[in-house]
This record gives C-alpha cells, structure tokens and sequence, in this order.
C-alpha cells in the first residue's frame, strides 16, 4: 500500500472523514531530511496496510493545509484520527521511534 497524495482540496476526505488513523506526512521536494524518511513512511504505510493510512501533503503546492496546522519544519508528522491530531513529530525520527509514537493510536 502506498502513501496517498494528499492535496489541500481532498485533506477533508482523505484525513479528516477516514475511519482509520492517518498518519500525513508533510513534506518537499528540496527537504534532505524529507528524502531521508521517505522509504520508511513508505514501509509504514505497507506495513499498516489496513490498521492505518498514510499520506503526504507537499508543503509547496498545498500551503493551505501546513499553514492551518502550523507547519514550520519539514519533515513533520501529524497523526490524524478521529478528524483530530492526535500526536505529532518533527524531524528525520528512526523507523523504531516512529513506530512507537504510531502504535499508541491504532488501537
């Protein structure tokens, strides 16, 4: 399962209406730390397949949505459910650390 393209006209269906959490990562092309966790929000996304979503907003093209949650460093990720945020981490973060913030909400 890949991560879905998240653009600031499908943000509403995409993340705030899914039933499972969604972890968006914001991101762009001319980040270095982006590229860095790219294949692992990549691996999140397959191996979650089901229990969470994932997408990825380009901050670039889709300023509207990072200036409504104040995004100000790249990478960051929000981890969605309910239509809420619900945790956030700023940073290239190891796929272990990662995955221990995810967890916690996929119950």
């Amino acid at each position: 399962m890949k991560p879905v393209e998240v653009t600031d006209s499908n943000f509403q269906n995409e993340v705030l209406k899914s039933d499972l959490p969604v972890l968006v990562d914001f991101w762009a092309t001319w980040c270095g730390p982006c590229k860095m966790i790219a294949p692992i929000v990549e691996e999140i996304a397959g191996e979650f397949s089901g229990k969470l979503k994932v997408g990825k907003v380009d901050v670039d093209s889709n300023q509207q949505i990072a200036m409504q949650f104040g995004i100000r460093s790249i990478p960051t990720l929000l981890v969605f459910k309910g239509g809420k945020v619900v945790d956030q981490l700023i940073g290239a973060l190891p796929k272990k650390a990662l995955i221990e913030k995810i967890s916690k909400h996929l119950l």
